[in-house]
């Protein structure tokens, strides 16, 4: 028989642990009809997970908690009077509060689940509120769908929105306007199981708050898009002078605004990237959360993929097309620099081939003036030193009396100057064979 398996022969990776807590972490919450669920989003700039997580934890200090979920970026815990889920996200913390009701307990219109909550506390939230969604989940046996219908008024003037989800499981009544600074949603479930309730809640607080997230790229695409329009007549003005320029003084002129140019766009681009980037993946959960939701038509209320289609796409497509523009600037302004470097540098090289003439025509001046200077100078030395040799030979005569000066002077006069040539000659080639080995 073998020896039974034992984890702690194998080398474990230190974040095993971690991603698979993760994975299932966030889970929807087992709700039962009727309950009311309110879900506060903010939207922290340099917050510290720890400073936002002991705030949390300021709610158990005067109330027992029954922690049941416990991380460092997720915390859920029974109060007694409610449920708190707090969740920190990557630009958003994230509040979830539940308050189970009776049965067939008449609500004020404007209570929700946050009455059980202390005010001060809600108040020092840290970061700046971006999302407050409340939800009100119902039975039809408590809250029936006909009668919720019956009270809509065509005359007040919003456009409400009315779904059955989960095939036909449930019903979603909401108008996406804040009412007393919420976004109200009304659930009646009708026939659901286990956790739909639960599911179903969620997927509404994250088409919420993905909507509110995303949204945060249409001011950004705005002030992008005024932007563009004078980048763009600037651009082809900038095309215009370089057509017209008539002078390397100019082509380099249109270079160095074509450069301070690209810098700014390079800035624009680097300053919106991020915030285009964000937008357009929120847009896509909040495309895949409402597919999730398995929308039924109900006769003259529009759905909600219906509503987002005609009030938030046009945002995220217009979020794209300044981020598109700003890609194709980029471009347009890097493809012209190219073309306008490329004619300097031809003008440049024009210019160094006219020197290189230039220097070419100077060398050979030099070189012939170089051949008469050594012709000088075979001359100069012939004669000294035959003026030497004469000298040489005179004093030399009072010993050789048969020497004479002239005919020595004569015959050296050649040899001085054949010496002469060949040295120069050697000198030559030595001082070219040092200048080819220095290249």
């Amino acid at each position: 028989m073998h020896a039974r398996f034992n984890f702690t022969d194998i080398e474990e990776h230190p974040l095993r642990a971690y991603l698979n807590s993760e994975f299932h972490a966030r889970a929807p919450i087992p709700l039962s009809s009727p309950v009311l669920v309110s879900h506060l989003a903010f939207h922290h700039e340099g917050l510290k997970a720890e400073d936002e997580r002991e705030n949390v934890l300021r709610l158990c200090q005067t109330s027992a908690c029954r922690f049941i979920e416990n991380s460092t970026t997720h915390l859920m815990f029974d109060a007694g009077s409610f449920q708190m889920r707090w969740e920190l996200h990557t630009e958003y913390s994230s509040y979830t509060f539940f308050h189970p009701l009776v049965a067939g307990e008449p609500l004020h219109p404007d209570t929700t689940a946050l009455d059980s909550v202390f005010p001060d506390w809600l108040s020092a939230i840290p970061g700046k509120l971006i999302v407050a969604t409340h939800v009100e989940l119902r039975s039809t046996a408590d809250v029936s769908p006909e009668s919720v219908l019956a009270g809509l008024s065509p005359t007040s003037g919003r456009q409400m929105v009315v779904s059955r989800i989960a095939n036909g499981a449930a019903w979603v009544f909401t108008d996406f306007v804040f009412d007393n600074g919420f976004s109200r949603f009304l659930l009646l479930d009708d026939t659901m199981v286990g956790r739909q309730p639960g599911r179903a809640v969620q997927r509404l607080f994250e088409i919420e708050t993905y909507r509110m997230m995303a949204l945060l790229g249409l001011p950004v695409a705005t002030e992008v898009g005024r932007w563009l329009n004078g980048a763009e007549s600037r651009l082809a003005e900038l095309m215009d002078l370089i057509s017209q320029a008539n002078s390397p003084e100019d082509e380099r002129t249109v270079l160095a605004d074509l450069s301070k140019m690209a810098s700014e766009v390079e800035y624009s681009v680097a300053r919106t990237t991020f915030r285009f980037g964000a937008s357009r993946a929120y847009n896509s959960l909040v495309l895949q959360r409402i597919d999730e939701l398995r929308e039924i038509r109900v006769p003259g209320y529009q759905k909600l993929s219906e509503f987002m289609q005609r009030r938030f796409l046009p945002a995220m497509n217009t979020c794209a097309a300044m981020a598109n523009r700003q890609d194709d600037l980029s471009e347009r302004v890097a493809r012209n620099s190219q073309l306008l470097r490329t004619r300097v540098d031809i003008e440049l090289e024009r210019q160094n081939q006219e020197l290189l003439a230039q220097m070419n025509n100077r060398a050979k001046v030099q070189l012939r003036l170089q051949e008469t200077v050594e012709g000088l100078s075979i001359a100069a030395i012939t004669y000294y030193g035959s003026q030497l040799v004469q000298y040489l030979t005179k004093g030399a005569k009072y010993l050789f009396p048969v020497l004479s000066p002239e005919i020595a002077t004569a015959v050296s006069i050649p040899l001085i100057a054949v010496l002469a040539l060949f040295g120069i000659k050697r000198m030559r080639k030595a001082l070219a064979h040092d200048a080819e080995d220095s290249h």
